[in-house]
C-alpha cells in the first residue's frame, strides 16, 4: 500500500493536467488520487455524463491517458459491466491478454438515483470492477439541484429557501451500507483530505474477486458556497463532525478508520456554506438539531456494526 508521499510522486497519473474544472473542485482531486493509485495497472475507465465527464473530455480534447469510455448519465455501472465482460470472455479464448483493472465512476446524481438501478445489478452479478462515486452533493453539472445524496436542510435550485421552503426535507440516502448490503467484497467511504487512506482504499478495491465500491466525498465551491481554497477544510471538517465517517467493510467485516478524539458539532462544518445559510436563524434551528441528532444516530449505527461485525 502507498503510504508516503515521496513513494506517490514516483508514479504517473492517467489523468493529466490541462481539465477546465471549477477553481477548488474536489472532483480532480479525488479522480487524480485514484489514477495514482491504480497507475501500475493497465486501466480501462467508464464515466457518467456529469461534472467531471465534462471537464476532462471537452471535445477533441481529453485529459485521459488509459482506455476511455463516455456513457448516459444512468449506466456507468451496465457499461462497465459489459466491458469487463467482454475482457474475461476474450481472455478466456485466448483473443487478449494481460492483466486490467475497470473504475466506473459517477457523480451522486448518476450513482445515487439514476444510476442506482444500473449499479445494483452490476453489485449483483459480481462483475470484478470497482465503481466510484464522487459525491458532491447534488446535480451540480445542470446548476444545482437536489438528489438523494444532499443532505436535509440544504438549499439547491429544486429545493428552494425562504416564503417556499426551508431547503430539503429529507435525509441524505446511506449508500455505501445499501451496497454493503449487497454483500460484496469490498465496500468503503473516503476523502480526499485524508489522500493515504483514499489511495489504500483504492489499492484494496482493485485486488479484490469481484465487485468493489467507494464512495467519495467531493466538496464543490459553487453548489456548496464556500471559498474556492477551503475544500480541504470542508473535506476534514465533514469527517471531524461524523456527518461523513471513513469505513470499510471487507468481505462484511465492518471496520470505522477514523474516530475524532473530539467529535465536532455539525455546526462547524455547516457554518461555513451558503447553503445552509438559512437555517442559522431562530425559526430555523430544529433543522440543525435534526440534522445533529441524524448525524449521532447514524454515527452510533456505524460503531454498533463495527462492534457487532468487525474483526477480532
Amino acid at each position: 500500500m502507498a503510504t508516503s508521499l515521496k513513494e506517490l510522486t514516483h508514479r504517473s497519473s492517467y489523468l493529466t493536467r490541462g481539465h477546465s474544472a471549477c477553481a477548488g473542485c474536489a472532483g480532480p482531486v479525488v479522480i487524480r488520487q485514484i489514477m495514482l493509485a491504480a497507475a501500475e495497472h493497465p486501466l480501462v475507465v467508464t464515466f457518467a455524463t456529469g461534472c467531471m465527464e465534462v471537464v476532462s473530455t471537452l471535445y477533441p480534447y481529453t485529459a485521459w491517458k488509459c482506455s476511455y469510455l463516455h456513457n448516459a448519465f444512468e449506466n456507468s455501472a451496465a457499461t462497465m459491466s459489459g466491458v469487463e465482460t467482454a475482457f474475461r470472455k476474450l481472455k478466456e479464448q485466448g483473443k487478449v491478454s494481460g492483466d486490467y483493472r475497470f473504475i466506473a465512476f459517477g457523480g451522486d446524481g448518476g450513482t445515487y438515483d439514476i444510476g442506482f438501478q444500473s449499479l445494483s445489478g452490476t453489485m449483483e452479478r459480481g462483475h470484478r470492477l470497482l465503481y466510484v462515486c464522487y459525491d458532491n452533493q447534488a446535480y451540480m453539472n445542470t446548476v444545482i439541484q437536489r438528489s438523494s445524496a444532499t443532505p436535509k436542510g440544504a438549499w439547491t435550485n429544486t429545493s428552494p429557501v425562504g416564503s417556499v421552503g426551508t431547503g430539503k426535507k429529507q435525509h441524505r440516502k446511506d449508500l455505501a451500507s445499501i451496497i454493503a448490503d449487497h454483500e460484496v467484497p469490498y465496500v468503503a467511504q473516503a476523502s480526499p483530505h485524508n489522500y493515504r487512506d483514499l489511495i489504500s482504499k483504492v489499492e484494496k478495491a482493485l485486488e479484490v474477486d469481484g465487485p468493489s465500491f467507494i464512495n467519495a466525498l467531493s466538496p464543490c465551491p459553487l453548489g456548496w458556497g464556500y471559498p474556492n481554497d477551503q475544500t480541504m477544510v470542508m473535506s476534514k471538517l465533514a469527517v471531524d463532525t461524523c456527518f461523513w465517517p471513513l469505513f470499510e467493510v471487507e468481505n462484511g467485516v465492518w471496520k470505522v478508520n477514523y474516530k475524532p478524539k473530539n467529535k465536532l458539532p455539525i455546526t462547524e462544518w455547516m457554518k461555513g456554506q451558503r447553503r445552509f445559510k438559512h437555517l442559522f436563524t431562530p425559526e430555523n434551528e430544529w433543522i440543525i438539531e435534526e440534522l445533529q441528532s441524524h448525524t449521532d444516530k447514524k454515527w452510533a449505527e456505524l460503531l454498533r456494526k463495527e462492534e457487532c461485525f468487525g474483526g477480532s
